[in-house]
């Protein structure tokens, strides 16, 4: 449930394992962060999940800066009665320039009932590919695949915090090109509107951000909401998933400088 968030509209890698790869089609370029951005340093935001009534997980995402790049880790794990339904432990790491965006590599590491999947995703802009090893640590079953990439990239986890340097200007869109293990996908950002959201933490003058995109497990399956702050952090306080088996909602309950 938490990659629904995080690949924000790309296709969740269950479905990838039954379709072919795609060859990469034409995408705009990933607009660079807006002049005087700097993305948090030493940061951890932690996120209660929610699904439909009931207290599903954690969310927990850590930035932390290495050398010109940035590197953003995120741990999700489900808690209480969910664990009896379904129990999920998923792990991401993500490694970008804090200059131009582009991901150089993606890390999951999958546990969600008796699946478990680990899979890296380096990307070669020199050589212009995409690299994925994956493996199956049920199974034992690796995959290596190879795919063009038209430029500089942005990844599943990156681009829901990555759309935090640009302007937000209320009415416009723009276009985050984000790179999965077998497709790349032109996401549309939408600007919608501004509201109040509230949260364990306080009230926050928020920016509300629909993701949309022509491919992907959630392309008429639902829809997705990021609520940024509506200051030059444009932190994302809260994100919901409304699918058509129920609705997920991640609220900020931290913000911690460590």
């Amino acid at each position: 449930m938490f990659r629904t968030i995080f690949c924000a509209l790309a296709c969740a890698s269950v479905l990838h394992a039954q379709q072919p790869p795609q060859a990469a089609t034409p995408l705009p370029p990933l607009p660079p962060p807006r002049p005087g951005f700097s993305f948090p340093q030493n940061q951890t935001l932690t996120y209660m999940v929610d699904w439909r009534v009931f207290s599903a997980g954690t969310a927990v995402i850590h930035f932390e800066a290495v050398g010109d790049r940035e590197k953003l880790t995120a741990n999700a794990d489900t808690i209480g009665a969910i664990n009896l339904l379904f129990r999920a432990s998923d792990q991401f790491q993500s490694t970008f320039d804090r200059a131009k965006g582009c991901t150089y590599e993606f890390d999951k590491q999958t546990v969600e009932g008796r699946r478990k999947i680990n899979s890296t995703l380096k990307l070669d802009y020199a050589q212009s590919k995409s690299i994925l090893d994956e493996k199956n640590l049920v199974t034992g079953k690796a995959k290596h695949v190879e795919l063009p990439v038209p430029g500089c990239m942005t990844d599943l986890l990156t681009g829901v915090f990555y759309a935090s340097s640009q302007p937000l200007e209320i009415g416009h869109s723009f276009v985050l090109p984000v790179v999965d293990a077998m497709h790349n996908v032109p996401v549309t950002m939408k600007v919608e509107g501004r509201e109040l959201i509230k949260t364990t933490l306080g009230t926050f003058k928020t920016i509300r951000v629909q993701p949309t995109a022509d491919a992907g497990v959630v392309k008429n399956r639902g829809n997705i909401w990021i609520w940024y702050t509506d200051d030059d952090r444009h932190l994302p306080v809260q994100m919901r998933a409304r699918l058509f088996w129920g609705t997920i909602t991640f609220r900020m309950v931290g913000n911690d400088n460590k």
